[in-house]
């Protein structure tokens, strides 16, 4: 009578608001414009963003939100990076995260933390070791992202040091890790026309 019960319930349950998803390339404008609205146009200055242009996102690493009517209403993305070098000199591979961001319609309903949660746990499953990014202390220190990680990196260009925070998915992963953060991702292929014009 318990199971009997319990699919009753699920079939009469209401649609969750939101499901998390992995990223298509049909999302791209409807991502693009909610970064927009959520960030500004002038997200594109970002240190964060410099290092992204013209990269590709780490593979399988790229989310969605979508309402029930399958819009996009969040999204969040990792990037290849390396993350300085060891002290042994050789570079360390890590991940930037970047941008969180949720449509201001559907805020405070756990949209960014389900991202967020999808992503590490993706990330760790395909055996990324740090994930690096530039954000507020006091909202992803909930998800073990501290400065103390970051404190022998460097971002290029302008960057808030007490806003440039690291989790470690392995254990020690930035441990001794020094220098700039650059990217290491697959470069976005050029259209033909302009490979021609080059």
């Amino acid at each position: 009578m318990a199971a009997v019960l319990t699919s009753m319930r699920a079939l009469f349950a209401p649609a969750p608001a939101f499901v998390i998803d992995h990223e298509t390339p049909a999302d791209v404008v409807s991502r693009e414009a909610l970064l927009d609205r959520a960030m500004g146009k002038d997200r594109r200055k970002k240190s964060s963003e410099k290092i992204r242009r013209g990269r590709i996102p780490a593979q399988g690493l790229a989310f969605v939100a979508r309402d029930r009517a399958g819009h996009v209403i969040g999204t969040v993305r990792l990037w290849n990076v390396e993350a300085g070098v060891s002290r042994e000199g050789k570079p360390v591979e890590a991940l930037l995260l970047g941008p969180l961001a949720v449509d201001s319609a559907h805020e405070g309903k756990g949209i960014g933390g389900a991202l967020m949660r999808a992503a590490l746990t993706e990330a760790k499953t395909r055996g990324h070791g740090a994930v690096l990014l530039v954000g507020d202390a006091a909202y992803y220190e909930r998800f073990g992202f501290f400065a103390d990680k970051t404190q022998h990196l460097v971002m290029p260009g302008p960057f808030a040091r007490d806003r440039f925070l690291a989790l470690e998915l392995v254990s020690g992963w930035l441990e001794g890790a020094a220098g700039m953060v650059v990217a290491s991702g697959s470069k976005l292929s050029q259209p033909a026309a302009s490979r021609r014009a080059a």
